[in-house]
């Protein structure tokens, strides 16, 4: 297997709504194992397959809190209470900080690394990073949030710009 990179915006695959995994094996193990490195050495706390280049629907989330990494497959929201906005940061769209609405509290069902059904119950951080992957799974960016002339001048400048890209404070309104 070729070894994992970050993937950042305008690449294909971030568009793409990825593919179920049918049944967990040592591949899907491996290539989990992978993307937590990639996410390690980037600085990230999450990241979805799609951002490593993989057409898999999966995920890994570490919040270095003393519970995770967390490793999710086919995962799905199957409840979602309250609303919070907060700004959110992405390493597919580098340097863009983004106010984005996301429910507080998730339910979140799917497969652990081992293929057993889970539910997770996620609340602050862990509840933003779980709709975050989940985006990224269904091709969703954090710019997809903001209003066509906030996301013109963002597409922009990652396209001028796509390796080094300028610190982007879109809150402030155009």
């Amino acid at each position: 297997m070729q070894k994992l990179s970050l993937k950042t915006y305008p690449e294909k695959i971030l568009r793409e709504k990825l593919k179920n995994i049918n049944k967990v094996t040592e591949k899907e193990r491996k290539i989990l194992k992978e993307m937590l490195a990639l996410m390690q050495a980037t600085g990230g706390i999450g990241l979805a397959a799609n951002q490593a280049g993989v057409d898999k629907r999966l995920f890994v989330v570490d919040l270095q809190d003393g519970y995770g990494p967390l490793f999710v497959i086919n995962p799905k929201i199957v409840k979602k209470e309250g609303t919070v906005e907060t700004q959110e940061g992405c390493l597919s769209v580098p340097g863009a900080v983004i106010k984005v609405k996301r429910a507080e509290r998730v339910v979140v069902e799917g497969l652990n690394i081992e293929g057993e059904p889970i539910k997770i119950e996620a609340d602050g951080l862990l509840a933003k990073a779980f709709q975050h992957e989940i985006d990224h799974l269904n091709g969703k960016l954090i710019i997809d949030y903001l209003k066509l002339p906030a996301k013109l001048k963002i597409i922009s400048q990652l396209k001028k710009n796509k390796k080094n890209a300028a610190k982007i404070d879109i809150n402030k309104e155009l």
